[in-house]
């Protein structure tokens, strides 16, 4: 295989490929780099053109770039988790903006599809083209607490990208008029859990859309990264399993499922 390890900081995405090749022994042909920002339309296109010019096709797509969606605590965080060994009280950890919730629906959802959007063409001249989107436990329907969303988010049969990007439309209008607790959305870390229930949907929809593309969805468990200040419980290889099974799962697998690590769970 030769993986297309992207960033949209430059520097530390070189410095990973070049952490990968020194301590693996990967040759310069089996990971490379290219600048990504998915939030970005235009960095996405460059992406695709080169992808295209260098391969001609694309074989397994993994959207893993992604934010949190709020202003974290930190010294709380960490003091919770040494007390209880996980957080205990998110409300007194977690705080946002406008701004904020907004780049995390740009970023987790809208990141997600674009890449969806530029990449199918070049899945389809695969022969054993995978999609695999990085989801959370955080956006299963039991959490969006708006019983409106929640039903259009949970109806399969009719469920279409606009119906996702309506309902994506109206929490960020709402949010906007002050008026989440009253419409009856989550408060605490809202943008993050609307994103995600927007990618474990998006999934749904684009594996029925597109038949030939096994696409499905993961939550990696709470792995130690940046995007938890390194509080996590899984190492990078553990959280890295599922995702990795599933870019490699045999043809005729299901698609449209959403995993929870190794095991499918419900939506």
């Amino acid at each position: 295989m030769t993986v297309i390890l992207t960033a949209r900081d430059e520097k530390k995405g070189l410095e990973a490929v070049e952490k990968l090749k020194r301590e693996n022994g990967f040759s310069d042909q089996a990971v490379l780099f290219h600048l990504l920002d998915v939030s970005n339309p235009d960095s996405i296109a460059s992406l695709a053109a080169f992808v295209k010019t260098r391969f001609g096709k694309l074989d397994i797509l993994v959207n893993n770039a992604g934010v949190g969606g709020a202003n974290v605590n930190v010294d709380v965080l960490k003091a919770q988790i040494a007390e209880a060994g996980a957080p205990t009280d998110i409300s007194k950890i977690m705080s946002d903006t406008y701004e904020i919730v907004e780049e995390a629906i740009r970023t987790n959802y809208y990141g997600v599809k674009r890449m969806c959007e530029a990449m199918i063409p070049l899945l389809e001249a695969s022969d054993s083209p995978r999609i695999v989107n990085i989801a959370s436990t955080m956006g299963m329907l039991q959490n969006v607490s708006n019983e409106w969303a929640k039903g259009v988010l949970g109806d399969a049969e009719n469920l279409t990208q606009e119906k996702i990007d309506e309902v994506m439309n109206e929490y960020l209008k709402d949010y906007r008029e002050g008026s989440l607790q009253d419409k009856g959305w989550p408060t605490v870390m809202s943008g993050y859990i609307l994103s995600k229930a927007g990618v474990i949907a998006l999934t749904r929809v684009l594996a029925k859309q597109n038949k030939s593309i096994i696409i499905n969805c993961v939550c990696p468990g709470f792995v130690n990264t940046e995007i938890n200040f390194n509080t996590g419980i899984l190492t990078v290889e553990e959280g890295a399993a599922s995702p990795v099974k599933l870019a490699l799962v045999p043809n005729g697998h299901p698609s449209g499922l959403f995993f929870d690590r190794a095991n499918v769970s419900n939506f």
